[in-house]
């Protein structure tokens, strides 16, 4: 059964299923809370997004290998549009904004995945190991819905962790969360990365918070791939963090083995939407500001990965 998890391509992934956190950085308040036009208007802005990626794909990024990630309240439109036109497409599906894991449509899930028959089915967890045992438990319990979902159902799954520090951690670093990203979190992601599959929790991919030493990068790796799990991979994910630093975590890791890809969304789109939105520049330069950054990363992974293989 494990020798079947897995996936066997490069995968580059643009997230752009962000709702709490792109409302508030657009309007100042929750989706929630929006009206019907402001609804609308966050729509158009994620398709505008998925112009972008579209036109990198045109301007040379492989299409066997680009993917989006999109929720379904927002980008409807778009998933069904790169399902039909044969892109990888990634459904979400958790609640936004939550400290506990649950998801968006709760026991109705698989007609919201049937819908539109993603490639993947996405989860996010905010997860750390020394978290309260009852709060893991439940986290288990609502990801292992899915993650039996998709395998029975043959989708595949892709899980992204977050790991926000513990205040004893955050004390063990000085209270410098950059020494705590260095020093402790990479620890950490393969005890989670152990915990959840102890608990059944099997995605072919896992989207972890990027590392500044390849060699933490190979301890990762080999936490998702140990027993038979020969085929899982690792994406990078962005994290919001500036292009500098998002690049030196993209190039830590290219070159190992395992370290499929990336997910880098905000640092690709959010400047040129915020542009955009104060009417600071026209909707074509958005478009061409997102298909450049895009393609930026996509460069920097292969052009290391290339590298490493000569």
């Amino acid at each position: 059964m494990l020798n079947k998890l897995g996936y066997n391509k490069l995968l580059f992934i643009l997230p752009f299923d962000h709702r709490s956190s792109f409302t508030k950085n657009l309007f100042g308040i929750d989706e929630k809370q929006l009206t019907t036009e402001q609804e609308k208007k966050v729509s158009e802005l994620k398709e505008l997004i998925y112009e972008g990626f579209k036109k990198a794909v045109n301007e040379g990024i492989n299409k066997e290998y680009a993917a989006i990630l999109v929720d379904e309240k927002f980008g409807d439109k778009i998933l069904r549009d790169a399902r039909n036109s044969g892109y990888i497409t990634l459904l979400t599906t958790e609640k936004s904004g939550q400290k506990e894991f649950a998801l968006e449509y709760g026991d109705d899930f698989p007609a919201h995945i049937e819908k539109y028959k993603p490639s993947f089915i996405k989860a996010l967890i905010r997860y750390n190991p020394e978290d309260d045992d009852n709060l893991k438990k439940n986290q288990q319990k609502n990801l292992k819905k899915l993650n039996d979902y998709s395998r029975n159902n043959n989708y595949k799954f892709l899980l992204e962790v977050l790991i926000n520090p513990t205040k004893n951690q955050l004390s063990l670093a000085d209270n410098d969360e950059k020494k705590y990203d260095e020093k402790i979190r990479p620890k950490l992601a393969t005890e989670v990365i152990k915990e959840l599959q102890i608990a059944g929790i099997e995605p072919d991919v896992w989207k972890m918070e990027g590392i500044n030493n390849k060699n933490d990068y190979v301890l990762l790796v080999e936490a998702a791939r140990n027993g038979d799990r020969n085929n899982v991979g690792i994406v990078i994910l962005g994290r919001a963090a500036d292009k500098n630093q998002v690049e030196k975590w993209i190039t830590k890791g290219a070159d190992v083995e395992g370290v499929i890809g990336f997910a880098v969304g905000r640092t690709v789109f959010e400047e040129p939407i915020q542009k955009f939105f104060k009417n600071i520049i026209t909707k074509d330069r958005a478009i061409s500001e997102i298909s450049k950054n895009y393609y930026h990363f996509y460069k920097v992974f292969t052009d290391k990965r290339q590298s490493a293989i000569k």
